[in-house]
């Protein structure tokens, strides 16, 4: 910026100079003198006539430069900050020119389309690539979900069946006259416990594979379906109590979610004879409560359980209550209440 002012100044001082010879010149062939030299000893402000030309030339010079110099300072200092404020530019940065001076206005205009062009190019990189993102995360969901039910498939139609065969081979075990001798007997059943557990495992573990999905059911619909078919191949007696409820799909997702880890859970840890789990709604609340008679647990030494934390998660999305109780050798309940929002017509509000 100091250059400029130098440079303004040796300019003006440069056109005052030739100016003042200028004018003198035309002056003196206008209004010839006896002698040139009566130029210099001629007194003006007690000095000769030429040396004040010459210094109120440079004086003229001088200011006139530095406030040339110091305009067109301000003004560049104003299209720098401008152009920084582009470089740094956010949504909210709007680029302004308050000056009068049309060359400048016009830069600035200029500086504004500029960062329009810049925030549209922003704004659609940044669409596409959420939408690339999107894609990419669809297509890997669909492949694990073909994967998951490969699995699921393999494993039901190979280990579930080994269980199934080694279970009644184990029964029939049972009734041959040998195994009723005492050294025997203890050993028998305790494979025969073992399998059944392994059966129980591998039921949860197919849950968690190949979970039913409520597509175009309701809540109540998925769920019966979803008891319905546990009942009738895990040695638990399921008692349920479901109601339709109004809700959201989202939030019904969410609710059949929690129900299938609630009861892989129970399938595997809790050794329950019986599963009762019920579905009401009551005073602005959906409820979902899961109970069993099962062995409990502790809740400080489950507490970083991922099934538990992923029931919690869910839970909080929905802006839901879930409250777990267990007691050891008593059993544990499981309920969320999940207050009833109108989301369809606060949308059409909107």
């Amino acid at each position: 910026m100091r250059k400029i002012i130098s440079r303004s100044i040796l300019v003006s001082i440069i056109q005052s100079l030739l100016v003042s010879v200028i004018l003198l010149s035309i002056f003196l062939v206008n209004f010839p003198l006896q002698s040139w030299l009566e130029i210099w000893y001629r007194p003006v402000l007690g000095m000769p006539f030429v040396v004040f030309i010459v210094i109120i030339s440079l004086l003229f010079g001088i200011v006139s430069g530095l406030m040339n110099g110091f305009f067109w300072k301000n003004q560049i200092e104003v299209v720098e900050k401008a152009l920084i404020k582009l470089e740094q530019a956010t949504p909210d940065t709007t680029i302004t020119y308050e000056g009068s001076l049309t060359e400048i206005s016009n830069v600035m205009e200029k500086i504004k389309q500029l960062q329009l062009a810049f925030q549209d190019q922003t704004k659609r990189s940044q669409k596409l690539i959420s939408e690339r993102v999107e894609s990419q995360e669809e297509r890997i969901e669909e492949v694990i979900t073909q994967e998951r039910n490969r699995l699921a498939r393999e494993l039901h139609d190979s280990v579930s069946q080994e269980l199934f065969a080694a279970s009644m081979l184990v029964s029939a075990m049972n009734e041959l006259p040998v195994a009723q001798d005492s050294q025997m007997k203890k050993p028998i059943q305790q494979v025969e416990t073992m399998i059944q557990q392994a059966q129980l495992e591998m039921r949860a573990l197919l849950l968690h594979l190949r979970p039913i999905a409520l597509k175009d059911n309701s809540l109540k619909q998925g769920m019966d379906q979803l008891l319905q078919e546990l009942d009738e191949k895990v040695p638990l007696e399921i008692i349920w109590d479901v109601k339709d409820v109004d809700l959201s799909k989202g939030v019904e997702d969410h609710l059949f979610r929690i129900l299938q880890e609630s009861v892989s859970n129970t399938l595997r840890h809790a050794k329950a004879e019986v599963l009762d789990i019920l579905l009401i709604e009551r005073d602005g609340f959906v409820i979902l409560r899961v109970m069993d008679d099962g062995i409990g647990f502790d809740l400080e030494k489950k507490s970083s359980s991922y099934g538990l934390a992923n029931m919690e998660e869910r839970a909080a999305e929905i802006g839901a209550k879930l409250r777990l109780v267990s007691v050891p050798n008593k059993g544990t309940r499981i309920e969320v209440r999940v207050p009833i929002m109108d989301v369809e017509g606060d949308e059409k509000n909107d």
